[in-house]
């Protein structure tokens, strides 16, 4: 399944600050800590705590987030569904990011042991 331009469009200006309070609330809900949060996020970005409330603070959006990120070597790893997207089908590289982002949530949100989903 392909995503549409309109679809990675609005991918691409959605705020990192609006979503970040539901993924907390999705990981804690299932008794995971908004720290395994941030470490999933800085496996995957880059991005030390102090970095990460700095973008927050900055209301930035998914496009200036995943542009100053350096995504890690073994992102690749990462495939399945989430929301009704196979991951290694997304062709937009931004939206491809974002939804890398959104499955190691749900895996994490899911009990998934940690080293599983920091892949290699």
């Amino acid at each position: 399944m392909n995503t549409t331009s309109t679809h990675d469009e609005r991918m691409a200006k959605m705020s990192f600050a609006t979503v970040y309070p539901l993924y907390i609330t999705k990981v804690e809900k299932k008794g995971r800590t908004k720290e395994e949060l941030h470490q999933v996020i800085e496996w995957l970005t880059g991005f030390n705590n102090k970095k990460l409330q700095e973008l927050i603070k900055d209301k930035v959006s998914f496009e200036s987030f995943f542009k100053q990120a350096i995504i890690n070597p073994n992102a690749h790893l990462i495939t399945g569904m989430i929301c009704g997207y196979r991951i290694e089908e997304i062709e937009n590289p931004l939206t491809k990011q974002v939804r890398y982002l959104d499955k190691l949530v749900d895996e994490l949100a899911k009990g998934r042991k940690m080293e599983k989903i920091l892949r290699g």
